[in-house]
């Protein structure tokens, strides 16, 4: 089992950056893929990106264009999604989410261990 805990949220305004933080604890970091999703009010959540267990492979929501990276740093148990031009749109929960097969997923369903979520607010 691996626990998440999401860090890094809050208030920016448009065009602004954030970083959000996954610590995890429990088994081996480096055996788990991890993304990230989110889920705006009203809607389903939705995939953001996702990065192989050695941070090799990395793919993104076609809505990032460039704006987000994912990166992870095995040594510290951490992940993280550095976010940049951020636009009204980017609010939601942000959620960390990890799996143990080796296969870049963007189905929530496939992930077996979640967060509780991270609050960003975009202002315009």
């Amino acid at each position: 089992q691996v626990q998440l805990v999401e860090s890094g949220g809050g208030l920016v305004q448009a065009g602004g950056s954030l970083r959000l933080s996954c610590a995890a604890s429990g088994r081996t970091f480096s055996t788990y893929m991890v993304a990230w999703f989110r889920q705006a009010p009203g809607k389903e959540r939705e995939f953001v990106a996702v990065i192989g267990r050695s941070g090799e492979s990395t793919l993104y929501a076609d809505f990032v264009k460039d704006r987000f990276t994912i990166s992870r740093d095995n040594a510290q148990n951490s992940a993280y999604l550095q976010m940049n031009s951020l636009e009204p749109e980017d609010t939601a929960i942000y959620y960390c989410a990890a799996k143990t097969d080796r296969l870049l997923t963007i189905r929530a369903q496939n992930y077996d261990y979640w967060g509780q979520g991270t609050q960003v607010t975009v202002s315009s």
